[in-house]
């Protein structure tokens, strides 16, 4: 399977948008792309200002023909983590169904962005992990990170957890990386890619019509073809 597996530091870290940025500047360039996310969680709360709920903004960066359902099997109104959601609405998310859903979807395309439910360790069920999916779908890890302070440790933490799992770790992104960064954000980034032995990125601040032109930013093919 080609693609890449998006995950976070923590939640509401800008993964959906990474996510959706990596999708529509592989669609502006010719590719197949079909997104996947488990679980989404929190419908029932407003949504940010410009941005549509993330199963929304996927399918809509995408470009494999998916619908919003089709993209995010299981949907939940409060905002919480996948596996308690579940339980108060009396339903079970199971992994192998997962699996075979994001599998369909990446064959129906020439790569798939997978975006995980808030960090690594997130349950989708009280024995699977996000980190699990990641695993079982072989996919390589891009992290995606904050660019102030506690970042470092919250980053470095989140690739050690990857690697620990056997996961390859194809890059951290900063985000939303401002045009003119402070000083500590500088010092952030070089310190993750120097600690950390990774490639770090930053994504620009963006909107939901301006999704293609950020993801140019990102190293696309060297996430969907190198080592980690």
């Amino acid at each position: 399977m080609r693609g890449i597996f998006v995950t976070g530091t923590d939640t509401g870290v800008g993964k959906s948008v990474l996510a959706a940025a990596a999708c529509a500047a592989l669609a502006a360039r010719g590719e197949t792309v079909a997104a996947f996310k488990p679980a989404v969680t929190g419908l029932a709360e407003p949504p940010a200002p410009g941005w549509p709920p993330d199963h929304e903004l996927l399918a809509g960066a995408a470009n494999a023909g998916q619908t919003p359902a089709g993209v995010a099997p299981h949907r939940f109104g409060p905002a919480l983590s996948p596996h308690y959601a579940a339980q108060l609405d009396g339903r079970s998310i199971e992994p192998t169904t997962l699996v075979a859903a994001a599998r369909a979807a990446a064959a129906a395309a020439d790569a798939l962005v997978c975006e995980g439910v808030g960090g690594l360790l997130v349950p989708l069920t009280p024995g699977y992990l996000v980190r699990d999916l990641a695993l079982d779908l072989g996919l390589p890890v891009v992290v995606a990170a904050r660019t102030g302070l506690g970042t470092i440790n919250h980053t470095l933490l989140t690739v050690e957890a990857a690697r620990t799992a056997g996961l390859s770790v194809a890059g951290v992104v900063m985000t939303p990386w401002p045009a003119r960064p402070a000083p500590i954000e500088e010092s952030n980034r070089a310190t993750i890619a120097d600690l950390a032995r990774v490639a770090v990125s930053g994504l620009p601040p963006t909107h939901r019509g301006a999704l293609a032109a950020a993801g140019v930013e990102l190293p696309l093919t060297e996430w969907l073809t190198g080592p980690d």
